[in-house]
């Protein structure tokens, strides 16, 4: 971890000593810059957001009651600076400036890989960081720092104001955009150069956009010469390994370091001013009010904010401006990935208070019941249909994932960080139309819903693959036919399908399950269990169950106990959860409303029933 200022110095920069904010300022800079930069991706605002961050910081740091926490709060304080500038952007988008008068200092990337001497798969993920949407640079601008141990995950929580199980959904679906564009990296400098990827990128002017990462990943998916880009890919996080920190161009650090010994603050801002004068980095000076504690009442202190390009792979300079600084050392970063789910604490105690005081009794108010917690997994997901409650249970559930049978999700939308997978549900829904939806809506497409079932799709397995090609033509990824029954067995549809499939050498990403026990004992888990094992261990592909639960169609009773339920979820979450070809779930369904309310998960928004508190304590 680089070098920052202990709790000592916060608290004397808070009192208003010249010298502890020059300490501070000079400690958390590279932090700074490194989270603005790799968010704002080297954008030309980056030195004037971290001029405004540093500035609001020192304005309001006698308001901060926690000394302790100086760094967290200094991290949302940046994040909501970055959010700010994005939404300015975006009312008023700047003009691009011409490639030959781009200041070459402002790219974090093309730095990165110079000062860092980065090449092969680190050098692919440091050119795939410009391909992220704005979110996921944010995001990753503060994961990267999280596995390379400069912040924690309670502070990446704090700052971007979401849960701890939203976070951790949200790292994954950033992690996996990142590797689609790390995979479009390699295409784009494969050699020889692919002849039909030159086609499909007519008329790109060039510059990295989510559009193109999408087209260009699509054209990958089915291309011969391109698909084996997807393969040998090493995770992320374990790039990091032995990256060193990135050094400060001389000018600035020369600067820099002449701030634990500046007599006052008027002195820093024109020494640092004369060194960032000839330098790639831009002075910017500004008088701070700080405001005093104890008795120190405000004093004007005039702080210089050197920015440069500080930069790399998502690390920060470190900069020394003490004479004892410690040896130089390269950095070695923890190769232990971040825990892709985390649970909440657990609820505390319920409290009994007095509602009036008496010498004899203290009558009581009840506590309110225990918030149970939530998994979050990436895996888990729901199936829905119209109900009031949509958007609030899929964020109380802590589904990664959702459909709802349709190529779209217009009228049924989500929390943002919850994904929505479209559908094509049978052979009537295969128009250029609604492929068209469903393209908008993302990179997978689920096939026909139950093409074995009379009262559903109702599809022929000739027809199922005539269809086909339309499917695979938008370039998705694509799910099978979910067939309702008999997805293991010789001669069945879903069998027929994929053999007929791999004769017109169609393309099949994952096998799509559905599964009703009537069995409602303790068996149930391994009986669904085993289906899933038999399923992939005959196709040897992943697997997604898109439909599942207890139910007797022909029977009674109909459904289980709530208690039977209970277990049921337990123990076939627990086992999806561990097995690895298990990529996605589903329960049917999310609404308990009307005539679900048997098997249905939440009541409303906020409500589950005891099924749909053990599914969102599920992952």
């Amino acid at each position: 971890m680089a070098f920052q200022p202990d709790t000592a110095t916060v608290v004397a920069a808070r009192a208003g000593d010249p010298a502890a904010i020059d300490r501070l300022v000079a400690g958390y800079l590279p932090l700074v810059y490194t989270i603005v930069g790799r968010a704002l991706d080297g954008h030309a605002d980056v030195d004037d957001v971290v001029q405004d961050t540093m500035l609001r910081v020192l304005r309001n740091l006698g308001d901060l009651r926690d000394p302790e926490a100086f760094r967290s709060w200094l991290v949302a304080i940046t994040v909501r600076q970055v959010r700010e500038r994005y939404r300015v952007r975006r009312g008023a988008p700047d003009a691009l400036l011409p490639d030959d008068v781009r200041d070459p200092g402002a790219d974090f990337t093309d730095l990165a890989i110079t000062r860092l001497e980065l090449a092969g798969q680190r050098r692919e993920t440091a050119e795939a960081t410009r391909w992220l949407d704005e979110d996921n640079r944010e995001l990753l601008s503060l994961w990267w720092l999280e596995a390379s141990g400069e912040l924690t995950r309670d502070e990446i929580v704090e700052a971007i104001e979401v849960t701890r199980q939203h976070a951790a959904v949200r790292i994954q679906r950033m992690k996996g955009q990142l590797e689609t564009a790390r995979v479009v990296v390699r295409a784009l400098a494969a050699t020889p150069p692919c002849p039909e990827l030159a086609v499909v990128t007519t008329g790109w002017d060039g510059r990295p956009g989510p559009l193109w990462r999408k087209r260009i990943a699509r054209h990958t998916r089915d291309c011969r010469q391109c698909s084996p880009a997807w393969s040998g890919l090493v995770a992320a996080e374990k790039l990091l390994v032995g990256m060193a920190l990135v050094p400060l161009p001389h000018a600035l650090s020369g600067g820099l370091a002449g701030l634990g010994g500046a007599a006052g603050g008027a002195h820093t801002a024109a020494h640092l001013g004369a060194h960032a004068a000839g330098g790639s980095g831009k002075a910017l000076a500004a008088k701070i009010a700080v405001k005093g504690t104890v008795g120190v009442g405000r004093r004007v202190l005039t702080a210089m904010l050197a920015t440069g390009a500080v930069a790399g792979g998502g690390t920060a300079a470190v900069v020394y401006v003490q004479d004892d600084k410690p040896a130089a050392r390269a950095a070695v970063v923890s190769t232990t990935a971040p825990a892709p789910r985390l649970s909440l604490p657990p609820s505390p105690k319920p409290s009994v208070t007095s509602a009036k005081p008496s010498p004899t009794k203290k009558k009581t108010t009840k506590a309110p019941p225990p918030v149970p917690p939530t998994g979050t997994s990436a895996k888990k997901g729901v199936g829905t249909w119209q109900f009031g409650g949509i958007k609030g249970a899929l964020d109380d559930v802590g589904a990664g994932w959702y459909y709802n049978w349709a190529p779209d999700n217009d009228t049924m939308p989500g929390p943002a960080d919850v994904e929505f997978v479209p559908m094509i549900w049978g052979k009537a829904n295969v128009t250029d139309a609604t492929l068209a939806k469903a393209k908008r809506e993302g990179d997978v497409l689920l096939g026909y819903n139950e093409p074995d079932m009379a009262g559903q799709a109702n599809m022929s397995v000739e027809d199922a693959l005539a269809a086909w090609p339309k499917l695979q033509a938008t370039g998705m990824r694509l799910g099978s036919p979910a067939v309702a029954f008999g997805a293991d067995k010789d001669g069945g549809w879903l069998d027929r399908f994929l053999k007929g499939a791999k004769q017109k050498n169609l393309r099949v990403d994952f096998i799509t399950l559905h599964w009703y026990g009537s069995d409602f004992s303790d068996a149930a888990v391994g009986q669904f269990l085993g289906y899933v094992d038999a399923v992939h261990k005959k196709y040897d592909l992943p697997i997604w169950v898109t439909e599942y639960g207890l139910q007797n169609f022909g029977g009674s009773p109909r459904y289980p106990s709530a208690a039977q339920e209970v277990a049921f979820i337990k123990g076939s979450t627990k086992g999806m959860e561990s097995r690895s070809y298990v990529e996605r779930y589903a329960w049917f369904g999310l609404p308990a409303v009307g005539d679900s309310v048997e098997f249905g998960l939440y009541k409303d928004a906020r409500t589950p029933t005891e099924a749909g508190k053990a599914y969102k304590a599920a992952g």
